[in-house]
């Protein structure tokens, strides 16, 4: 609790700054934060445009791909943008953490709130679309699923950005990680390709990323995503995230003292 006691308490300034880390990534740019929507935008389309349009694939249940593909792959830049800039925030932010003053454990989050700009607008796009064609978002489902992400963001960085900053080789090491369980996670193949091996399927099912992604789908396709056919799965997550949280903790306030030391 002592570290949401801290983020509360330094809440404003880490908006402040997570703003400004935004802003600063394209400040030397014509377009400038222009870009932060664009690229991931651009990215998105392209594979609607490969699937959709090219391979005339449809979703699982044969919804137009890019109502099917689009909550998902937005949960998936989420998730990954945010464990990735998180995770190399202390060493991007090593000024602030030779200031005895500055509170070192909400470094990350200020990585994650400049993250989470483009990542709200990579939702409403989804969202928007998928109305176009008939798909509307459960609002209250929709805000579990982004509780439970940003849940597991937090949980999964405290242990990442604690070992980023102790050893920089970590960081692609995370990237290699990332990059395995995009193409583990159902987010641009359906579980229903998985019907001919129900074990790899639960296996996958457990994971938090396949957990958030389906969720997110499920918000607006109409699904239970709390309990029904996802209420084993809801029970492994957050027992997968509470377990990541207590154990990054623990290394992250066993290790920050060495923070200084090594950057």
């Amino acid at each position: 609790m002592e570290f949401f006691k801290t983020l509360w308490k330094n809440r404003k300034l880490v908006l402040k700054l997570g703003k400004s880390d935004f802003k600063n990534r394209f400040a030397s740019t014509s377009l400038g934060s222009m870009w932060g929507f664009l690229q991931p935008f651009v990215f998105m389309m392209m594979y609607v445009i490969v699937f959709q349009f090219i391979f005339k694939s449809t979703g699982e249940h044969g919804e137009p791909y890019v109502v099917w593909f689009l909550p998902g792959m937005a949960m998936w830049m989420c998730l990954n943008d945010n464990i990735m800039g998180a995770s190399g925030a202390i060493r991007a932010y090593s000024y602030l953490v030779k200031k005895v003053v500055f509170p070192i454990d909400v470094i990350p989050m200020i990585s994650i709130v400049g993250n989470s700009i483009v990542s709200l607008f990579l939702f409403v796009i989804a969202i928007v679309v998928c109305a176009i064609w008939g798909h509307f978002v459960n609002i209250f489902e929709f805000i579990y699923v982004i509780i439970a992400a940003y849940a597991f963001i937090i949980a999964l960085t405290r242990f990442t950005s604690a070992v980023t900053t102790l050893v920089p080789d970590f960081s692609n090491l995370l990237g290699i990680i990332m990059q395995v369980f995009l193409w583990a996670t159902p987010v641009i193949w359906g579980i229903s390709q998985l019907a001919n091996h129900p074990t790899i399927a639960s296996i996958i099912k457990c994971m938090p990323f396949a957990y958030l992604v389906t969720a997110t789908r499920e918000t607006i396709m109409g699904g239970d995503i709390i309990t029904a056919n996802h209420g084993l799965y809801t029970i492994v997550f957050w027992a997968i995230t509470i377990f990541l949280y207590c154990w990054g903790n623990h290394v992250f306030k066993n290790r920050k003292k060495d923070f200084a030391d090594v950057l």
